[in-house]
């Protein structure tokens, strides 16, 4: 997104603001296709960003829920349909009922206790449901191997839900694909053995793949989509031997995000200069900042020429943790100077701790075809953390 274009609605909307280029999204989306191929189906984790569920679900095959608030957005959205995959690590008999009446398509299983619920859901609303098992891979989310294979070899018991594959999941950011590659091939195997133990070929796999992405000085920016194209032989040969969707977030939405907020004051302490901001850690988050010690790109809109100085740029919260950035040298900053983080279109939307010192959440504001778009405005949190009756 060019400089104009940042100036122009930071004037328009004032700060703090998110503001996402679905136009750049989608493209990034069409080009991680291309390079996956046609057999390989996209899945959207709306996690990473759900202002960007319409954008995301008119390029993608699928969008994972995760939870009934996850869903509620869907519902709101109109997008609770059979695109949906409802997954999630606690999920209720009621939260699995909505989302039957609603008609999502898929349904993992975390547990042998999910499965049961699963099969009374489906009884109840005399529906099949498709469900993948969800193994588990060294954490809290998904099914033993052992538990799996229990699911599987009492599926007698289970007659009203289609288990139709598996659903694999380690973690982000994963900068080492080898590690991939032998998943993949670890999954296959596991496969060839179902079939092998129970005589059921299953068709379906989803699975992500936590690709990286770039953040800070010294990460590789020249080819974000690097990754995507050194795991693609090893995903297509994957989707030779099932029906292959690969599940993403950040790898999809980080680019696309711009994060406004303006210098509200700055001052000197044994010679450290520091920046106030008028946003900070409340709203913007980075994966693997480390209080601010790594620099992730930004972009310095000065009022005046200036003396070039090293910066600690910190957000409006009572805390010495909020800190987005420990040390940056910029030229001329100054109270009223625009500040533009890059690279904030996944999760910093959700993850930021939104509700300390009863901030307003930002402004929110999509850019496509050329035109803004204001999705939220500036939000009060106070009401959320006010008691409720008389004191």
């Amino acid at each position: 997104m060019t400089d104009a274009i940042l100036q122009q609605l930071a004037a328009a909307y004032g700060t703090p603001t998110f503001v996402f280029d679905v136009d750049a999204l989608q493209a990034r989306v069409r080009a991680i296709q291309e390079v996956f191929g046609p057999d390989i189906k996209l899945c959207y984790s709306i996690k990473a960003n759900p202002f960007l569920l319409p954008a995301m679900s008119a390029v993608t095959a699928r969008l994972e829920v995760c939870s009934p608030g996850e869903l509620s957005v869907c519902e709101s959205l109109q997008a609770a349909d059979a695109h949906v995959i409802y997954s999630g690590v606690n999920k209720t008999p009621a939260d699995i009922a909505r989302a039957v009446a609603d008609g999502a398509g898929i349904y993992t299983a975390e547990s042998l206790l999910q499965v049961r619920y699963l099969q009374e859901a489906a009884r109840a609303a005399g529906r099949r449901l498709p469900v993948l098992l969800r193994l588990n891979a060294g954490s809290q989310f998904g099914m033993s191997k052992q538990d799996l294979f229990s699911a599987l070899k009492n599926r007698a018991e289970t007659p009203d839900l289609d288990f139709i594959g598996i659903h694999y999941f380690v973690g982000t950011q994963r900068k080492k694909l080898t590690s991939q590659q032998k998943e993949l091939t670890m999954l296959q195997a596991l496969y060839d053995e179902i079939e092998q133990t129970f005589g059921l070929r299953l068709p379906e796999l989803e699975y992500g793949p936590g690709l990286p992405v770039p953040y800070f000085d010294g990460d590789d920016f020249t080819d974000t989509l690097a990754p995507a194209r050194a795991l693609a032989p090893a995903l297509q040969e994957a989707a030779g031997w099932a029906h292959l969707t690969v599940e993403m977030g950040r790898f999809y939405t980080a680019e696309c995000g711009f994060y406004l907020t303006t210098a509200m004051d700055c001052k000197d302490h044994d010679g450290q200069h520091y920046c106030i901001v008028d946003g900070g850690m409340n709203h913007l988050n980075y994966l693997g900042q480390i209080m601010g010690m790594k620099r992730p790109h930004l972009r310095h809109f000065a009022a005046q020429q200036g003396t070039q100085q090293d910066w600690t740029l910190c957000g409006s919260l009572c805390t010495t943790n909020d800190v987005l950035v420990r040390s940056i040298s910029l030229t001329g900053l100054q109270p009223g100077d625009l500040l533009v983080f890059e690279n904030a279109g996944a999760y910093s939307v959700t993850e930021g701790l939104g509700l300390f010192l009863s901030r307003d959440l930002p402004q929110i504001v999509l850019w496509q075809n050329g035109a803004p778009q204001l999705v939220r405005n500036l939000t009060p949190t106070h009401p959320l953390n006010t008691p409720l009756g008389d004191m």
